[in-house]
């Protein structure tokens, strides 16, 4: 129970009203645009058929770079993929995947291990977002499996692969709402079962693990070539929430789409962040779209994501020995 009490008052003290102001600010900014050719590179996209996906697929795709989506869909994903060569004359393959299931999570991401050409942008895009509480066929929350778990899984396990190519970028397409999140994880608590089940919270929760995971990640990259950070993609229509009930699928169309800019300009940042020299080495931040900002507390705590992380190595059923450098066990 002290250990929950200090986290609060740790926070707390920590909050600043110049950084909810600085959020506020940088939430009315235009993306900056990268106009550079990507051609001939390999881009891997999940969640690539619909919403921030496609777009970011085709934005891609436009440049020259060829695609592999992980999506979970066989007939969007050749639909998707002959658009996408008929109008940009480059190579789109696909991996089907439920980011949902462990089993799925782990043998897409062997197969990108296996790639014999270098992974040079990877971008987490695939989500969801809740209204009530779900649980997975491995027992585990959805929101938190497929928004965070699954991307932790991948990149721990092309750790080595990506590494060994001296330069690749991650981009994990987060969000502002892990400010919901805002008195930190309650590891003893993920799967929600002793807490009354918040959409809001739920999602904040996972994009705030894959912030902290971020920092770990970055710890062990660092020095390599490879960077990984993450976006706040914009107050952008999207597909989010697509599997929650009737009420809020009316709601989401009739009030909160009408307000959003189109998923165009989540697009152009990511394909910045993936493409423009102007962050090459740049690791481990927060953007909102395009703009660096400082994230709240919660987000850069260390002693958490050192927690999160040993925790995700139990849920996500993975070898704790495969990392070097002690990061594992503090």
């Amino acid at each position: 129970m002290m250990k929950k009490k200090s986290k609060f008052f740790k926070y707390f003290k920590e909050y600043r009203w110049s950084n909810v102001f600085a959020m506020i600010k940088n939430n009315r900014l235009d993306p900056k645009i990268c106009n550079d050719e990507f051609t001939n590179k390999l881009v891997v996209v999940t969640g690539a058929t619909s919403g921030i996906g496609y777009v970011t697929a085709r934005k891609f795709a436009s440049k020259g770079a060829n695609l592999l989506c992980i999506n979970r869909n066989r007939e969007k994903s050749e639909a998707l993929c002959e658009e996408i060569e008929r109008d940009f004359d480059v190579s789109c393959n696909y991996e089907l995947a439920d980011l949902s299931k462990l089993d799925d999570i782990h043998r897409v991401a062997r197969a990108l291990s296996k790639l014999e050409k270098p992974i040079d942008v990877l971008i987490h895009n695939a989500g969801v977002y809740l209204t009530k509480r779900e649980l997975t066929e491995d027992g585990l929350e959805k929101c938190f499996v497929v928004n965070y778990l699954s991307s932790f899984i991948i990149n721990y396990l092309l750790m080595e692969k990506l590494k060994s190519q001296e330069k690749t970028r991650i981009i994990l397409v987060n969000s502002e709402g892990y400010r919901f999140a805002a008195w930190g994880l309650k590891l003893d608590d993920l799967n929600w079962q002793k807490r009354r089940y918040s959409g809001l919270k739920s999602y904040g929760s996972a994009k705030l693990a894959q912030l902290l995971s971020m920092l770990v990640f970055d710890e062990y990259f660092k020095n390599s070539g490879v960077t990984i950070n993450a976006m706040h993609p914009g107050a952008v229509r999207s597909n989010s929430g697509k599997d929650n009930g009737p009420f809020y699928k009316w709601f989401k169309k009739t009030f909160i789409d009408k307000n959003l800019r189109p998923a165009d300009i989540s697009a152009e940042a990511l394909y910045y962040l993936g493409v423009s020299s102007e962050v090459e080495h740049i690791s481990g931040k927060f953007f909102n779209l395009t703009t660096l900002e400082e994230p709240a507390p919660p987000a850069v705590d260390k002693e958490a994501a050192y927690e999160l992380w040993n925790k995700s190595i139990e849920l996500g059923r993975l070898n704790s020995n495969q990392m070097e450098g002690g990061i594992v066990g503090i």
